[in-house]
Parts: C-alpha cells; structure tokens; sequence
C-alpha cells in the first residue's frame, strides 16, 4: 500500500518493530511460523546485535502473549479485536506487548506504534492506535489480569490461564497431568511463558559438549552429556552448527535419543535401529551418530518427501538410511533390537519454543492425533524383535496421547511389558528417583527447563 503521510518513510521508523510487526502480520494473514521466518528477515534486513535481540523480544514476546494481549486491548478498545483491522491489531499487540511486558517507556511504545500505523494508513487510523495504546498504559500488567481475569477464589485455572497467557484448556490439560496440584500448575504456565534459552547438542563421535561450549561460550548441560547451553548468539552463525557437528535441539528431546540408546533389551543387540517418525530429524541424527559409535545402524522413516529429504542431509555420513513411507505400514523388516516411536503430537509440550503455537492448538484436533499415535506404537511393537524395546514419546504432556495411549496398547498385547523408563532417561547423569514415581517420564519446563517431554518404554517378551 502507498504510503498516505510522505513525511514518514521507512528509514523514520524503528528497524526492529517493523520486523517484529511484518513476523506477526505474516503468522496472522499465512500462519507462517514466527521461529522461521524471524530469523530469515533479521539476516536479510542486516539488523545489527542490539536491534536483533529486540526485534527477537519483541517478536516472540507479542505472539507468546496474544490471547491475553487482545483481551487488553479489547477491554481498551471498547470492541472484539474481531472488529479491529487486522494490521491495525498486529501493531496494537506489539504495542501492547511493549507497555505491559517490557521495560520500554510508555512513550516510546506508544510514539513508535502510532508512527508504524501512520506510515501505511494514515493520521485516521493512527489515532485509533494511539488512543487505545494510551488507555493500555494507564495499568500495568497486573491491573489488567485483575480486570478481565476470573476471580481466583472462583475459577483457578481460568485465573491462572489469563496470567501467563494460555488458552484455559491447556492449562486444563497441565492441571491433570500434574496430578490437579494449583501450585505445580502455577509454576508450569510460569515456565511457559518465558522465553527459554537455546540448547545445542554435540553430535557424539564429531565434538564433545566440553568442545561445543568452549566455542560456542555457552555451558555444558545438566542432563544430556551432550547439551550445551546457548543464553544468547545466534546458533546458526556457529561453525559447529554450520559444519554439520552440532545442532540445536531441546535437552529433553535429547533425553529421548538416548533412552533409546540406554535401553536394555535382552539377547543380543544385532544393531538394527529405527526411528519410525523421523521428522524433523534431530533424534535420528543424535541415534545416528551413537550407532555409527557403536557399530549400529538406523533405519528412519518419514512420510511426507520434503522431509525426508531434509533428515538425508542432516544424517549425511551416518549409517541412517531414510524411508518415505507411512510409519504404520512401512514395509520394513520385522527384528529391530531398538525402536523410538516420537509420534506426531499436540505439541504442547514445546509451546515455550514455538510462540504463536498455543493460540492455534485446538482440544478438537487431539482425538485424531491419538488415533494416530495409536496406531504407530502398535505397528512398532509389530516391527521389534522379541527382547527389544520400543521408545514412546510425545512432545505433549495431554495425558489422551501420553498414558492412556500407552495403557490403550499394553490392553491389546498380551507379550509386551511396561519398563522403567527413569534409567534410560537419567543414565548414570543424575538420580534417576528426580523423575518422579515412574514407570514413564514425564518431563516440565519448570523442573527440569526442558520441553514437556513424555517418554514410556515397552519391552517385548522373549520366547
């Protein structure tokens, strides 16, 4: 659109905001995803460090934060945001972000704003976000949850859900996999609403975690003898990452890789692997890398042909070959010693990660997914060996696609059994007893500050 007031061009605006307003603009109007298209601009638009980090900030804290965002900006509006012009709202939520999440002085959020309606619409529209902004700024965050949030003495959860800005039925979800405990459920939509810092893993046989932090500046991670640490930087900048030797992935999806690997199967280990759900590729290249040190090889299965294509150049070197196939009928080879399952999911156990996810979830979408991840566990237990073990995880703590998942499956095989997975998890790291009574894992953002990993293990009986 041409610009309507000449006195403002894009050199008089903040580099940073208009980032940040072109990422929201685009998650809104093409549900892009604000983790990859941010960094893609910050590299064309050669923002320096500082302007990045805020541009970053902004960015991720805005689409983390919408839902509570546009019941602010609503209440200060006097109309649905439904009503608003969507550019006109992707910049009252950035602005909004600004007054009530950040550090940033009213005026500069408030000026800033209007100066970015203004360069596209006009002195019209830019008074609407100007007088909506300067209501927002009467209150500070707290003030606001008092207004619009339910009482907490009446509706905990809706209370909760308002505060740290998720829809009210994840926090329904976390309640009841925390065992209905108000305390737990507070601290974990507390911890999923920060934003977490990178972790990298060292692909074991290429560089040590020692090695990636040195490097890196980072520090070694608590839990995986293969994490690092990345508090601020851009990951992909590092040679490590570059050169194929390390990559970014979560601790507790790492924790996964290596349940898989720490498994005790019975009889002898042939060394034949699979990862039966191999997108995006982080854990078949961390399996890949511990069977290439072991002599193994990895078999990874992935449906869609995009994909796979992406896991052949992430395993490049390694003894994986990729499969396109669907993983509950892939025509493998029945006699793995070692099987992961990480089955598509809900995802809401990595909502910290991916921002804009949570207000695009929906509780609809979760009985297909479990029909799903149904029958790709049953079809791994089909291709394991008598003695071998099958890997069960999901990136979701939803128990529909967790544990009754795995009790739905045990119902129906009468020569499977249910492991500890605490060991394998835990390794000779940490106490295996920290992950709470077992037999499954579930890890939090808020213990352990990884990913809301589940894991289960499933043994088949030897004859």
């Amino acid at each position: 659109m041409s610009n309507p007031d000449r006195k403002f061009r894009s050199k008089d605006l903040s580099p940073e905001r208009v980032v940040a307003r072109d990422v929201l603009r685009a998650v809104r109007e093409r549900d892009a995803y604000a983790n990859l298209l941010l960094p893609k601009l910050l590299r064309e638009r050669k923002l320096d460090t500082r302007d990045a980090a805020l541009a970053t900030e902004l960015t991720y804290g805005t689409a983390r934060s919408m839902g509570l965002l546009d019941q602010v900006i609503a209440a200060a509006a006097g109309r649905p945001v439904a009503e608003i012009d969507g550019d006109l709202l992707d910049v009252l939520r950035l602005g909004t972000y600004q007054l009530l999440r950040t550090r940033i002085g009213s005026h500069a959020a408030v000026s800033t704003s209007v100066d970015l309606v203004r360069s596209e619409k006009g002195m019209g529209p830019s008074g609407f976000v100007n007088a909506v902004l300067r209501k927002v700024s009467q209150r500070d965050e707290a003030h606001w949850v008092d207004q619009i949030a339910p009482p907490i003495t009446e509706d905990l959860i809706g209370n909760l859900a308002t505060s740290y800005a998720h829809p009210r039925w994840i926090a329904e979800v976390f309640f009841e996999s925390l065992g209905r405990s108000a305390g737990e459920l507070q601290a974990a939509l507390a911890a999923d609403d920060e934003r977490p810092i990178v972790h990298l893993v060292a692909r074991p046989g290429q560089i040590s975690a020692e090695e990636l932090a040195l490097i890196s500046g980072g520090d070694e991670g608590r839990y995986s003898p293969y994490c690092v640490y990345l508090p601020e930087g851009d990951p992909g900048k590092l040679d490590a990452v570059r050169e194929g030797f390390a990559g970014v992935q979560d601790e507790g999806s790492q924790l996964v890789a290596l349940a898989v690997d720490r498994a005790e199967v019975l009889g002898e280990d042939t060394g034949r692997w699979l990862d039966l759900c191999a997108g995006p590729g982080g854990k078949a290249a961390l399996l890949g890398s511990l069977a290439d040190l072991q002599g193994a090889h990895l078999d990874a299965v992935e449906v869609s042909e995009h994909r796979a294509q992406l896991i052949e150049k992430i395993v490049d070197g390694l003894p994986v070959q990729v499969h396109v196939a669907d993983g509950r009928d892939s025509g493998l080879e029945p006699g793995f010693d070692r099987v992961l399952v990480d089955a598509p999911c809900s995802g809401l156990g990595s909502l910290r990660r991916r921002p804009e996810a949570r207000w695009r979830r929906t509780p609809e979408e979760v009985p297909a997914l479990v029909q799903l991840q149904t029958e790709l566990l049953t079809a791994a237990l089909e291709l394991v060996r008598p003695g071998g073990v099958v890997v069960y995880s999901t990136c979701s703590p939803n128990l529909a696609e967790t544990t009754e998942v795995v009790a739905a499956v045990l119902a129906e095989q009468t020569d499977v059994q249910q492991l500890d997975a605490r060991p394998f998890v835990a390794g000779d790291v940490f106490d295996p007893e920290s992950l709470g009574a077992g037999p499954h894992v579930q890890l939090w953002p808020h213990r352990q500050d990884t990913d809301a990993m589940f894991v289960a293990a499933l043994r088949k009986d030897a004859p």
